[in-house]
């Protein structure tokens, strides 16, 4: 691990105002992720910026009767607060899908959305690869493909996001806050968040440098009957192969979001008006324009038949 300097942040507008004017300066809270890469030398931040004394560790009701969830809530505790297990249930499924219990005692909100979509050959420095050396080329294009994207990638990369959270977050509609290092706000739809590759698959969202996520805010509770379904290789401690967040209304209507099919949380808001007519259309619109490799392929009829068993399961 390469040397880096080490500062505790007091406000969210002191850590921003930081991390802009400190270059390869990074936020640190739970480092679930952060610390991996650095162990292998894939991340090399010059200096690290400690968050976690910040207030931001709190859910709380909105006044039009959703949730705040601050960005060090630890995933942990998000996935066992009774709001969250009542209203918000695809989130709390979600989360208890996504790690050990050891990691999601640590990994916190902020640092759950801002993972690195990667694959294999991202963690292989010996290999080229665009996120880790932008312009070196992209060693899972024409290697081995089975957990890669399907759609919304590029020449550049088929890496897969691997946040489980995220992609129930991307089917509730949540908002991202954030603090710039002038001490402005912003909110920013999930949908809006995280970025595709295109030329610049470097870049995983659409912070600007230095910008430091405050709170995610979820709306209020849409109802329905809330699924978390994830298709992985073993039992645990896998990134899904696909995963599907779905919340589905009793008159058949509803909402599908994505996971390991595509380098961000995926969903397609116009596709779900077929969801009435069942999975096969659903499916077949949302994944429009898919362009999957020999080796991964099969994730087309694996994602229609998980699909199928949540809107099996809806209609009881």
């Amino acid at each position: 691990m390469r040397p880096f300097t080490y500062e505790r942040a007091s406000t969210p507008a002191e850590a921003a105002a930081i991390a802009a004017h400190r270059e390869g300066a990074r936020f640190i809270a739970g480092g679930t992720n952060l610390l991996d890469l650095m162990k292998l030398g894939i991340e090399t931040p010059a200096h690290l910026i400690d968050v976690n004394s910040l207030s931001l560790d709190k859910i709380e009701p909105t006044p039009v009767g959703g949730l705040r969830i601050g960005a060090l809530v630890r995933n942990t505790d998000l996935a066992a607060d009774e709001r969250v297990r009542r209203d918000y249930a695809v989130l709390s499924r979600a989360l208890l899908a996504g790690a050990t219990g050891q990691l999601r005692n640590k990994a916190t909100t902020a640092g759950n959305l801002l993972q690195r979509t990667r694959c294999p050959y991202f963690y292989d420095t010996a290999q080229p690869c665009n996120k880790r050396q932008p312009g070196s080329g992209c060693s899972a294009i024409g290697g081995v493909t089975r957990h890669l994207a399907v759609i919304g990638a590029s020449e550049a990369c088929i890496a897969t996001h691997p946040s489980d959270m995220a992609v129930a977050m991307r089917a509730l509609d949540a908002v991202v806050e954030t603090v710039k290092p002038d001490g402005t706000t912003r909110a920013i739809p999930i949908a809006e968040f995280h970025r595709l590759p295109g030329d610049a698959p470097q870049l995983d969202t659409t912070l600007e440098r230095g910008e430091i996520i405050t709170a995610v805010t979820l709306p209020p509770p849409a109802g329905g009957r809330q699924f978390y379904r994830k298709v992985r290789d073993r039992a645990s401690y896998a990134f899904a192969l696909v995963s599907v967040a779905a919340i589905v209304q009793p008159d058949g209507t509803g909402r599908v979001a994505m996971g390991g099919v595509a380098h961000k949380p995926w969903r397609v808001e116009a596709a779900e008006a077929e969801l009435p007519r069942g999975a096969k259309p659903a499916m077949a619109a949302i994944l429009n324009g898919a362009k999957p490799m020999p080796d991964n392929a099969f994730k087309l009829t694996l994602a229609e038949r998980i699909l199928t068993s949540v809107l099996t399961e809806a209609k009881g």
